[in-house]
């Protein structure tokens, strides 16, 4: 009886990439909902909401934090978020992570 021979094969790395968020408060409970929320210590969330009180200082730290991030593979973002932003999002040219806008309620 022949044993079969196992052959040590290289791992492939993980090429796996999160989906953040940047929104309300409802489209990124939906989205958390959804299942797309981690959290690290060391990366911190991939997700911002952005309310009534929220700078437009805050969302573009939140934006570039998140668009520099390696594991992130696309922001969602409310559409008029986004226009809060747009001087950056015009001049934002990476294919990852892609930036998608979506309709706000």
């Amino acid at each position: 009886c022949a044993l079969p021979i196992f052959l040590a094969m290289p791992v492939e790395v993980n090429n796996e990439k999160l989906i953040a968020v940047i929104g309300d408060e409802d489209t990124v409970t939906g989205m958390l909902l959804a299942g797309i929320g981690e959290h690290s210590a060391k990366k911190g969330a991939n997700y911002f909401v952005v309310d009534k009180d929220t700078k437009v200082k805050e969302v573009e730290d939140a934006f570039v934090r998140l668009s520099k991030r390696d594991d992130i593979g696309i922001i969602i973002i409310n559409q008029c978020i986004a226009d809060m932003i747009r001087h950056i999002l015009n001049n934002y040219d990476s294919a990852i992570p892609t930036v998608i806008e979506i309709p706000s309620k």
